[in-house]
Parts: C-alpha cells; sequence; structure tokens
C-alpha cells in the first residue's frame, strides 16, 4: 500500500463533487474544501477482498466528517496498519464480521503502551463502529473499552525559553521588514519620479519596479544555460535579500513572522495560512490608533463555526495591533503581486519561494501557490527555522500553548478542550496553582480550626445567662444586634459568637443536636441541608474535636427529655432568638 494515497488532481472549472465511494468499492474520493480531490485505493490493503470493500464503506462513511486531506490520510495509514496486522494472523478473517474478540485484545493490546498507538486504536475503532454488523456481542463490547486519553507532548514555555525564542523571531522579522519598507520606499520614489535619473538609486528603483511584476530581478543566461542576476554588483550580491528579498519575504522570514503572531494572539498554523488581509475600521475617539477585523477560520469547530472575528487594535508600539500593521506592511509587496498574478487572490500570510518553478507541492488543503509566492507556513518551516536559531524543534504548539496559558481563557477552543489539554496537564500551570492550592489549603485550615468561636469553660459563669446551646456572657456586645439592642441572632448561631461559654453541662444537649443533624442528611437534598444546617455541624464538630470523643460518647448517655425537647424545637425552627 502507499503511505500516502495518490497523487492528487486539480479540480476542472466545472467542478462538482461526486460519490465518496466508487462503483467498484475499492476506491474513495476525498475531496476537500478546496475542491481538491484524492483517492484511496482500498485494493492495496493486505487483506481479502470483502474486508477491503467493507474498510472502504466505513472510511467513506466517517470521510463525510473530514474538511482536508489531512484527516483522511491519517486515517488512510491507521487503517494499513490495521490490514496488515490482520494479514499476520493465522486465520486472517475475510470479513469484519469475522472479527472476533480476541483479535481485537491482541490488537489493542500492541498500541495500548504508546501515545501513537492510541491514536491508532481510536481511528481504527472510529471506523469500525461505523459497520452495524460490529454494533453487538463480544466485538462490540470490545471496541467500546476505553482508549486512554492521550497526553500532550508538548509543555509550554518557560518565560526564558519563551523569551529566547521571541526575541529571535522578533530579531529576523524585524530585519526583513526594515529592509521592505526601504525598499518599498525607494520604488515609490521610483514611480513618482523624485530620484535623480541614472542615479544608483534610480536605477535600483528601476529593478524593484521589475521585481514588483515579475517576483524576481532581471536575469541574464549564460553560455552554459544558468540563469545570473544581471545586476548583482549594483544590488550588492545574490542573495535573496540583495535580490527578490529587497520587496518579499524569505520563508523562514514568513515563519518568524507566524511564531510571533502565536505568541501574541494564540494563532494555529492553519489560521495563519488561511488568514485574509484584515480590514480596517475606525477606532471610537481614537485618531491616532487603528482597529483591525482579523477573519479567524477553525475548521475543527462545529459546522457553522467555522469563521469568527477578532478585533486588534494598533495604539502604539507596545498594542498588540502593531505587529498586524508591520505584518501588512511587509507582505504589501507581495500580497499585491499576488492579486496581479491572480485577481481575488487576499491573503495576509504570503512569502517568496526560494525554488521558484517546483511543481511538487502536494498539501492541497493549504492555498496553492501563486506564481513564486506561497500562503502560510508548515511545522516542517517550524522546524528548520528552529534549528538555523539553535532551538529545539517547531515552537508552534508550545508557543500557542504558553499563549493559551498565560491569557488563561480559550483561544479559538472550546472551554473543555481549554482545560483536559491545554491546562490541566500543563507543568507550568501546575507548578503556578501549586502555590495557589497551598494558600488555599492553609486558609481553609484556619478557618476549619476557628469554626467554634466560643469558649470552653470547666463550669457556669456568675454573671452567664443560658440560652439553647451555649452560655452568653455579654448579649448587648452581640455580633447580630437586633434594634432594641438585645442579640438577634438565631439560637444556634451562639455556637458562631465569642461571647458564648460551653461547659459539660451543655454536652448532652450539643452531642444529641449533633446526632440529630446528621440524621437530617440523610432525609434533606444535598442543596438544602449545606444551605441550612452544614455551618452549624461544621461548628459542632469542631467543638466535639476540642472536647475529645470519650467526653463526647460519655455526654450522649445523659440526654434526658429536655434536652430532646430543645433539640426538636431549635431543628423545626420554633425557638425564638
Amino acid at each position: 500500500m502507499t503511505g500516502r494515497g495518490r497523487r492528487a488532481a486539480l479540480p476542472p472549472a466545472d467542478h462538482h463533487s461526486g460519490p465518496a465511494l466508487a462503483p467498484d468499492g475499492l476506491v474513495v474520493t476525498v475531496t476537500n474544501t478546496a475542491g481538491y480531490s484524492r483517492e484511496y485505493d482500498f485494493s492495496e490493503l493486505p487483506v481479502p477482498g470483502p474486508m477491503q470493500r467493507s474498510l472502504a464503506r466505513a472510511f467513506a462513511a466517517r470521510s463525510q466528517m473530514w474538511s482536508g486531506h489531512k484527516s483522511a490520510t491519517s486515517y488512510w495509514k491507521n487503517v494499513g496498519y490495521f490490514a496488515r496486522f490482520l494479514s499476520q494472523l493465522e486465520n486472517v478473517p475475510q470479513d469484519l464480521d469475522a472479527l472476533t474478540a480476541a483479535m481485537l485484545k491482541r490488537w489493542r493490546a500492541q498500541h495500548i503502551s504508546t501515545v501513537a498507538g492510541k491514536s491508532t486504536l481510536y481511528m481504527v475503532r472510529t471506523l469500525l463502529r461505523h459497520d452495524p454488523r460490529l454494533a453487538v456481542g463480544p466485538v462490540a463490547e470490545e471496541l467500546a473499552k476505553r482508549i486512554p486519553r492521550v497526553k500532550p507532548s508538548k509543555q509550554s514555555y518557560g518565560e526564558a525559553e519563551r523569551e529566547r525564542v521571541v526575541l529571535a523571531a522578533q530579531r529576523q522579522f524585524r530585519s526583513a521588514w526594515l529592509r521592505i519598507q526601504e525598499n518599498a520606499r525607494l520604488l515609490d520614489g521610483w514611480r513618482a519620479g523624485s530620484l535623480d535619473e541614472d542615479s544608483r538609486e534610480w536605477r535600483i528603483g528601476q529593478v524593484l519596479d521589475h521585481v514588483a511584476h515579475a517576483g524576481d530581478v532581471p536575469r541574464t543566461v549564460g553560455p552554459n544555460g544558468q540563469a545570473r542576476v544581471t545586476n548583482r554588483r549594483l544590488l550588492g550580491g545574490r542573495t535573496p535579500e540583495n535580490t527578490w528579498g529587497r520587496l518579499f519575504l524569505t520563508r523562514r522570514e514568513l515563519t518568524a513572522l507566524t511564531v510571533l503572531m502565536t505568541d501574541r494572539f494564540g494563532w494555529n498554523l492553519s489560521v495563519c495560512q488561511r488568514m485574509p488581509t484584515p480590514t480596517t475600521a475606525p477606532s471610537a475617539g481614537q485618531s491616532t490608533s487603528v482597529t483591525y477585523q482579523i477573519q479567524v477560520e477553525k475548521r475543527r469547530s462545529a459546522s457553522g463555526m467555522w469563521f469568527s472575528t477578532e478585533n486588534i487594535t494598533d495604539s502604539g508600539a507596545d498594542s498588540p495591533g502593531r505587529l498586524i500593521t508591520q505584518a501588512l506592511e511587509a507582505t504589501a509587496p507581495a500580497r499585491a503581486l499576488a492579486a496581479l498574478i491572480a485577481p481575488g487572490t487576499d491573503l495576509l500570510m504570503v512569502a517568496r519561494r526560494h525554488q521558484y518553478g517546483r511543481q511538487d507541492y502536494q498539501d492541497l488543503d493549504r492555498p496553492r501557490p501563486v506564481g513564486p509566492l506561497v500562503f502560510g507556513v508548515t511545522h516542517e518551516d517550524g522546524y528548520h527555522w528552529a534549528l538555523s536559531h539553535g532551538l529545539g524543534g517547531s515552537p508552534f504548539q508550545r508557543a500557542r500553548r504558553t499563549t493559551v496559558t498565560r491569557e488563561g481563557r480559550p483561544l479559538q477552543h472550546a472551554q473543555s478542550t481549554h482545560e483536559s489539554v491545554y491546562v490541566l496537564p500543563d507543568h507550568r500551570v501546575q507548578r503556578t496553582a501549586q502555590e495557589v492550592f497551598e494558600a488555599g489549603a492553609l486558609e481553609a485550615l484556619t478557618q476549619a480550626r476557628a469554626v467554634f468561636a466560643g469558649r470552653y469553660a470547666e463550669g457556669p459563669t456568675p454573671d452567664g445567662q443560658e440560652t439553647a446551646v451555649a452560655e452568653c456572657v455579654d448579649e448587648a456586645a452581640s455580633p447580630w444586634p437586633a434594634p432594641d439592642g438585645s442579640c438577634g441572632a438565631d439560637l444556634l448561631l451562639c455556637l458562631a459568637c465569642p461571647n458564648a461559654h460551653v461547659h459539660p453541662g451543655h454536652h448532652p444537649r450539643l452531642a444529641h443536636l449533633h446526632q440529630q443533624l446528621e440524621s437530617l442528611r440523610s432525609v434533606l437534598d444535598d442543596r438544602s441541608w449545606t444551605h441550612r444546617w452544614q455551618d452549624h455541624l461544621l461548628r459542632l464538630d469542631d467543638l466535639r474535636t476540642k472536647i475529645g470523643p470519650a467526653a463526647w460518647n460519655a455526654a450522649m448517655t445523659r440526654v434526658d427529655d429536655n434536652d430532646r425537647l430543645v433539640v426538636r424545637l431549635l431543628t423545626n425552627g420554633e425557638l425564638a432568638p
């Protein structure tokens, strides 16, 4: 079988998508949202024909959920793994209905221990469930087994790591932005006729005009058939920065800009690849600032929720919108050339290809190149960019994770994804949260130790006044005064009052009250019980700890009818303060 299906073909002008499954039941055609198709031939799988057709039907049914070829190719690759596994069994099943639970147990055991294996199990299970013959029975039960969630392999950057990545991207992009700005001003001067004719600047402006329209500097073909830069001495060399790079970003410079976009806004690569040029809107009350309206396309969102709009304002050097302004200025010549070659093209993230003319561009989920120009970057671009700066691995996933955790809210994803994928597994978040949890636990412990606010006494005090649950030594200083100056608190609140004294004479009644509140928990709903009785029970728990379990249990044996009557009146709310 092939690793990535067959080479895709460009659609004709009158293209419309047909059935995914071919009449022979073996070839599935997946058409992405741009209208490009890719075929997946199931006759290449090393399993019997009926099994090939069943897998093709399941694949075709699932393909209705995919908007691009990336998902299709991932499933195709994992179907190949499954087919190879089946082909190596002693008794190769002829079709899906011949699968046994033992086969699937063996398949699961081979893959459950690795991150990639869990992903393979999930995709294959998703396809198999499309077959109605596997809906019941031991095989269905085996397919229903939980597959542990794959833990994200990427972690957010520490502050020092992030600064290193961002600084490298800022230096590279700023250098490119200044270079393009300088040459764009020179080109504007040449077109306006403000340069002295035949001066060096005028001649460079003439070359820049050629670059702006052709995407490259003039070249002369030598006797050996190789094209050389015609004005290399005038331009100062043959490197991209001295030739076509005077007006266009290189792929690595566009990668640096994308790193900065990811760090600032948390956008992923698919968003940057298809982002239209931002439009501007007036900023209310601000004459020196500009607000950009950014269209964000998120194809993994639910149907009807692919597109959203973000407003980003450039109000100064440190504002988020300043990066958008610089991106617009750095890509302006390339966007103008793209619109000239293919009218209607209006994407922000554009760069010039180093090897113009190569036709091996196969990622049809990305916008197609226009002449010498390409749009967006890939993870491979990120890997090579990081390598060139001495950094480890493509920075995009880690930069996005860092931004999301720094902002503390979902960015182009659901709240559940934000919590389960970005926040909870992140080590930096865990380290930060540990201090918060410790402080909260200590505060809770302090409050718990101070639940019973009164005093424990050995016996009655001469000036004390008996209440239903304690002895009050200063009714006039009540924390809950009544309009007449007396205490207006519920009698059960006496245990929360610093004026309350509890001595052994109160223990039987309080022990019985504690028992009755525990009993109420079993007959009341949680919300009602928590609202009315939980705080009182906590105070009694605290008091029982202070008195000691032996004395508390002994007090239960001394409960009399008067104690039972008072407790019943208290719990029924029939005793006024």
